[in-house]
């Protein structure tokens, strides 16, 4: 990294908690390699109103990445937010222009983007989701607004929330929409639809490691899974969909490539997305696999 001075400009995630994130390597290692006199940190932040002030009143703070609990409350204090964000109700990723504070939504284009990099055309397929929270929706909007999914299927354990969801996708984009429940309704809905999304905890470091809510007997070849889980890399499910020959799109790739995104935003350069997924593996602790490991952009 450049030695920091005056001229560094200044990057960051918000949350609360906040010391758990990825954000600080894969971010920092981008700017490593691309020669930039950028800094990244993280910041744990209980008063939104106070920090974003101070964002706005510093000439060297470029943008921001936010996290749990601030991407709904962020959007009160913004002076502007994109087309996106404003449909999903959230956001992730604040820019500072000329004391301005402009904020948009990454998760779901990014996720676009992982999908892509896998090969995966959305475009027409059925698509179902397995939970209904922030970054479900987030996705779910992306899905049918950008990648054009013929149909989405949510299926939750609260009825309430995946009906809200499912009536906001059915008044804001041209997406059909059906719900439904986990436990009811997953094995019918596995056999009707082509990408699995799973965004519920389960399969997560440490609380629901090894659980899963797909039955593995349900899994076809051609499906392509998507686990929302990153801690650890390689879930219960990513397991089970590999043993039955899915396309497994890793959980880390939708950090990686809404990062990309942001480092694009802020910086006006294309991502070094081979050193931020590099970066990410190594922090996580798992190493790197064979598709991960690509020649570094430079």
């Amino acid at each position: 990294m450049p030695p920091i001075d005056t001229a560094t400009q200044l990057c960051a995630v918000i949350g609360n908690p906040v010391g758990h994130s990825l954000s600080p390597a894969i971010h920092n290692a981008a700017f490593d390699v691309e020669e930039l006199n950028f800094v990244y940190l993280a910041f744990a932040v209980s008063d939104l109103g106070a920090f974003l002030a101070g964002m706005r009143a510093m000439e060297g703070f470029r943008g921001l990445s936010v996290t749990i609990p601030h991407k709904q409350a962020v959007i009160e204090h913004l002076d502007e937010i994109d087309p996106l964000a404003a449909k999903v109700g959230s956001v992730n990723t604040i820019t500072r222009e000329r004391g301005r504070l402009i904020g948009s939504t990454t998760d779901g284009l990014g996720t676009l983007r992982a999908f892509a990099d896998a090969g995966v055309v959305l475009a027409g397929k059925r698509i179902l989701f397995l939970g209904a929270g922030g970054a479900v929706r987030a996705v779910a909007f992306a899905m049918a607004d950008e990648a054009r999914a013929a149909s989405i299927t949510l299926l939750g354990r609260s009825r309430a929330k995946v009906q809200a969801l499912a009536d906001d996708l059915a008044v804001k984009t041209p997406a059909r929409v059906a719900t439904g429940t986990v436990g009811e309704d997953i094995r019918a809905a596995m056999a009707t639809h082509d990408v699995i999304v799973q965004g519920t905890p389960l399969g997560m470091a440490p609380e629901f490691i090894g659980q899963t809510c797909v039955p593995a007997e349900s899994l076809r070849p051609d499906h392509v899974v998507f686990d929302m889980v990153y801690r650890p890399g390689r879930t219960r499910l990513v397991e089970d969909a590999e043993a039955a020959g899915c396309t497994v799109v890793p959980g880390i790739e939708m950090l990686i490539q809404q990062a990309g995104l942001q480092f694009e935003t802020w910086t006006g350069r294309q991502a070094p997305i081979a050193a931020m997924r590099a970066a990410a593996w190594a922090k996580l602790g798992e190493g790197v696999t064979t598709r991960q490991t690509r020649e570094v952009e430079r």
